[in-house]
């Protein structure tokens, strides 16, 4: 409402009819129901407005607790992957110190296998040996064994001897008796002492072998003349045309007629034995060798036990009253016989005062010794 309306109220009467007074007061009271509405919508619309910014407000209130909230739960992730990252910056050493160790392992197995599959291919090249059916069947069994003979020095006292009997009973009852008296004639008479014979024999070796880079190994060999066949060998292999090179010296294993090379260098050997089959001139016409990898063994493990021969007696106490050859004939006279205990003797060795011998035993087995 202007300030033109507000004065029009007052009005002269002199100047307006009635009529005109009842038309201004119905106009004011129109206008007036119009302010009322108008009032009314004001505050419909001021209280619909209150309630917004009261929503508003309690929305923002929602988002500012949860705000709280997840900037409390980033905080609490923070620290916690704080503490697994200097956990893991503690861990990090001992990791690599394990990711070390790992790696020196897996070059040791490596090693290893590299050296293994050297070794297979050794074995599967080993020198061939000719063999012949005898007409014969035997179980099979499930594991190869390796026997070997030992040879076994035992050292001797002074005015001792060694008799070792074609039976076990015999040395028994020889040990059992102990004391003997022995008679040398013209009223002449010794006493000597059967003891037992303790040898240190071998229970257990293990051998480790590596491949010689400097030998090589030559077999398929043909029967001659030892010394030509090694000069033979030593020209042939010494030749760089032939896959050869200066030669050590050469050695011939009778037992198995084979050869072992040792040449100057350390690349020679594998060369051959790559090539393994050689032609060379031995007897006047090209003769086929085979030339295989030569290998080294190192004693890893060994075990010995104390073994007592079973056949064989150490008498003691034996005093020098005569020639060495007669006194010897005398004493195996004596244990001989029967009546003294004695029976067959197999070998008989006596060391008289004032000298050194040793004896070697071979071939011992369960059953027994060969001396």
């Amino acid at each position: 409402m202007s300030s033109d309306e507000d004065f029009s109220l007052v009005m002269d009467p002199s100047k307006s009819t009635l009529e005109e007074i009842k038309a201004s007061i119905a106009n004011f009271k129109k206008k007036h129901e119009q302010l009322l509405q108008e009032q009314k919508e004001l505050v419909a619309s001021r209280d619909d407005q209150q309630e917004m910014v009261e929503k508003f407000r309690q929305r923002i209130d929602k988002l500012t607790q949860s705000e709280e909230e997840d900037q409390n739960t980033y905080k609490e992730n923070i620290a916690k992957e704080k503490a697994k990252l200097n956990l893991l910056k503690q861990e990090d050493p001992e990791l690599m110190r394990k990711i070390d160790k790992v790696k020196a392992i897996l070059k040791e197995e490596e090693a290893q296998n590299r050296h293994l599959k050297q070794q297979t291919d050794v074995f599967t090249a080993v020198p061939e040996r000719k063999v012949v059916f005898m007409g014969s069947t035997g179980n099979a069994v499930d594991t190869q064994t390796f026997e070997m003979e030992p040879s076994i020095f035992y050292p001797m006292e002074e005015g001792t001897a060694l008799i070792t009997f074609e039976e076990e009973v015999v040395a028994g009852k020889i040990l059992e008796m102990k004391k003997h008296k022995v008679d040398l004639g013209a009223e002449c008479s010794i006493t000597v002492e059967a003891r037992p014979v303790q040898l240190m024999v071998p229970r257990l070796v293990e051998i480790d072998s590596d491949v010689c880079p400097q030998r090589v190994l030559i077999s398929n060999l043909p029967k001659m003349d030892s010394e030509t066949l090694l000069s033979k060998l030593e020209i042939h292999f010494s030749k760089s045309r032939n896959g050869g090179g200066e030669v050590d010296y050469c050695e011939m294993m009778f037992d198995s007629w084979t050869v072992v090379v040792t040449f100057v260098g350390s690349s020679i050997a594998k060369r051959l034995t790559d090539t393994e089959y050689h032609e060379v001139e031995l007897q006047q016409k090209k003769h086929k060798v085979r030339v295989t990898p030569f290998l080294n063994g190192n004693i890893t493990n060994l075990q010995t036990k104390m073994s007592v021969c079973p056949r064989t007696v150490l008498l003691t106490g034996i005093p020098e009253v005569m020639e060495q050859e007669t006194l010897q004939d005398l004493l195996e006279i004596h244990f001989q016989k029967s009546a003294n205990g004695g029976g067959e003797i197999e070998a008989f060795l006596y060391n008289p005062l004032g000298q050194h011998a040793s004896a070697l035993f071979g071939g011992m087995s369960q059953t027994g010794e060969k001396d």
